[in-house]
């Protein structure tokens, strides 16, 4: 597998209504398939719709029936399924991811790690552990939405072997947070792709190359596309695997000459004056 091409949805679900929302799901993989595509990014809780406060009791578990139709059709289909959804959790529920591969198999199940315990939000409980899956010999992270705030996130995704880095996000105010993506991209030399529902100063999905120079070590924009706030649509974002691996195993960013020992302070869990919240 030379070229690997996403399937970015920049729609909206259709808020608690999870048996329309499958079913736009599935015809959408079948207009993905149709156009070439290896795998289907959705936005944040596109099964559940992203609609808080939600008890343990209303959110979904990972083997319903609405996970098992889009297996199916991945199957069918032979396309691989970012699907989203709030989850039963231990306690609350849990922002969650399925990558699912094209025999329909859920090869990882992520919940969000950094959730908006500041806002609706705090109605849920957070994920522990930032995942890669194996994605047919392509190595997948997935981080969702709030993640992507804190560079640690794709940081770790890296470190345990993420080529590409798939984004399902549902806000606002998308300037500042497009650019940290694409910095994502650089410093990580992996592919960073976003899929956002469209909305006023929303929208905007977006994918990102980690290639920021060429062969003869000029400039080049790593940008793949930038969708608009307000168009409904599915964006198409094509990585050259052969190409992107290869500057992975020469460039100078990534994990190559880090220097861990003076990083200690990232694990100190105390929270000082500015940041100090109630």
């Amino acid at each position: 597998m030379n070229k690997f091409k996403i399937a970015v949805v920049q729609r909206k679900s259709n808020g608690r209504d999870m048996a329309k929302n499958v079913e736009m799901i599935i015809n959408i993989m079948k207009e993905a398939k149709y156009s070439g595509a290896d795998v289907v990014l959705f936005p944040e809780c596109f099964i559940t719709g992203y609609e808080l406060p939600i008890t343990n009791e209303e959110a979904i578990l990972e083997g319903c029936d609405f996970i098992k139709s889009i297996c199916i059709k991945a199957v069918e289909l032979k396309i691989g399924v970012v699907a989203t959804a709030l989850t039963k959790g231990a306690k609350k529920p849990r922002n969650s991811a399925f990558l699912i591969d094209k025999s329909g198999e859920i090869i990882m199940k992520y919940d969000k790690v950094h959730t908006c315990d500041f806002a609706d939000e705090s109605c849920l409980e957070s994920g522990d552990e930032f995942k890669v899956g194996d994605f047919h010999g392509v190595k997948i992270g997935i981080m969702i939405c709030y993640d992507r705030e804190y560079p640690e996130s794709a940081r770790v995704l890296m470190m345990k072997g993420a080529e590409l880095i798939l984004v399902p996000n549902d806000c606002g105010a998308m300037r500042p947070r497009i650019q940290a993506l694409s910095t994502r991209a650089y410093e990580n030399m992996a592919g960073v792709i976003m899929a956002n529902p469209p909305g006023e100063n929303a929208g905007c999905s977006c994918a990102f190359s980690p290639i920021c120079w060429d062969e003869d070590g000029n400039c080049v924009d790593n940008t793949i596309f930038i969708g608009d706030e307000l168009t409904s649509k599915i964006y198409y974002a094509e990585f050259d695997l052969e190409r992107l691996r290869k500057y992975r195993s020469s460039e100078m960013m990534g994990n190559t000459f880090r220097k861990v020992k003076a990083y200690s302070e990232l694990l100190n869990p105390e929270i000082k004056a500015p940041f100090i919240r109630d």
